[in-house]
Parts: structure tokens; C-alpha cells; sequence
């Protein structure tokens, strides 16, 4: 089984979590800028990451490959059975992948990917304004949302943890200051902690750092 893209993807890191929390092997492939491979774009028609090929089975979109994941394997399981549960479960995927992404994923964009991968110097400007008026009611939603359980959607691990703690890590490498929302930080470093989060990360450190 392969997957496709980079992990400084919240979408690619999202999906490689979910396989090491069902512990299931893949290989991680980043297909050289310029150079698509052709597998990738049969499983990723508009080039989109990250994509999963297993076997003659191709799919793409990150929330797509996780249903995938949890169908063929599942034990452990990450997505609940229960109707309340399961809504719950698809809000909070939505909540990461269109509203938390697309807030931080200005600032990251801006401040990161256009200087250190396309030569350019970002809009100082539009991050400015994301991480000052974009980025604060996300977070102040998910300050009073995180339960006592440390766990989002029925007091254990699920996708919903995994979707919506992918992009903190971008916000770590960002240096943002979380301390407005305490809960939050506390939630999203133990999240990160985990062991299927914690190598991946720790390597895309190493990588920016350069």
C-alpha cells in the first residue's frame, strides 16, 4: 500500500496517522517536483495530496482514504458506530479539513512553503491578517469544545482527534503562541506526542530547519 505526498501536508500527516494508529504498514512516497509519477496521477487525477494506491485500487482526498483504511482494518477502531457519534465525527473532519486548514494554511503558506519551496517572498500581509482574524475563533470553537476525556467525540481516539490535531503541527512549526487557549495546546501537544504523529513531525523539523 502506498500513499502519496508530503507529511508538511495537515492531509498527508492526517492519513499516515491514521495507518500507524491501526498499524498498518505503508509506504510513504513523495513524487519529485516536476517529475509526477504516473501512479499518482491515476490515483490523483487533479494532482490533488495526498493519494493511496493498493494493490488496483486508487483513491485520493485525505477524509476518502481514512473511511478506506477503517473499512479494511477495523480494529482499532476510529470512526464510531453510533448515529450522534458518527455526525459528530464528520462535523469535526469538516471543521479540520475546510475551516482550521484554510485559516492556518494562509499563515503556513505565506511564511513557509512561497519563501523555502517557490523562491517567493508570501503575503506578510494576508498571513497577518489570517493569524489576527481568521485563525482566533477557530480556536476559541475548539477551546470549549475539547471535553474533559481529552478525546473529541466519545472519550477515545478517533479520526476526529487525528483530522483536527494534523494541522497543529503546521502551527508548531509556525512558532504560533497558543497560550490564549490553554486546552488547546495542552490537547494538540498530547495529540502530537502520540507515536504516530511524533516521528513524521519531528522529521518535517528537521527538514524546515535546513
Amino acid at each position: 500500500m502506498i500513499i502519496y505526498g508530503s507529511s508538511i501536508s495537515p492531509f498527508v500527516r492526517k492519513v499516515l496517522a491514521v495507518a500507524a494508529e491501526k498499524d498498518i504498514e505503508v509506504e510513504h512516497r513523495v513524487p519529485p517536483p516536476g517529475q509526477p509519477d504516473p501512479d499518482f496521477l491515476a490515483a490523483s487525477p487533479f494532482g490533488k495530496i495526498p493519494a493511496l494506491k493498493d494493490g488496483d485500487f486508487m483513491v485520493c482526498d485525505s477524509s476518502a482514504i481514512a473511511h478506506y483504511l477503517e473499512a479494511i482494518k477495523p480494529d482499532p477502531s476510529l470512526i464510531p458506530s453510533s448515529a450522534k457519534e458518527r455526525a459528530r465525527t464528520v462535523w469535526f473532519d469538516e471543521y479540520a479539513d475546510t475551516i482550521l486548514v484554510a485559516a492556518a494554511g494562509k499563515i503556513f503558506f505565506n511564511r513557509i512553503v512561497a519563501p523555502k519551496f517557490m523562491g517567493q517572498s508570501g503575503d506578510q500581509a494576508v498571513a497577518d491578517a489570517a493569524e489576527k482574524n481568521e485563525l482566533p475563533p477557530v480556536l476559541d470553537y475548539l477551546e470549549q469544545a475539547i471535553p474533559e476525556s481529552g478525546f473529541l467525540v466519545g472519550d477515545r481516539l478517533t479520526l476526529v482527534d487525528i483530522a483536527v490535531a494534523s494541522p497543529f503541527a503546521n502551527i508548531r512549526h509556525l512558532g504560533l503562541d497558543l497560550s490564549r487557549w490553554p486546552k488547546t495546546q495542552t490537547w494538540s501537544d498530547t495529540m502530537l506526542d502520540r507515536p504516530s504523529f511524533k516521528t513524521t513531525v519531528a522529521k518535517e523539523t528537521r527538514f524546515l530547519s535546513r
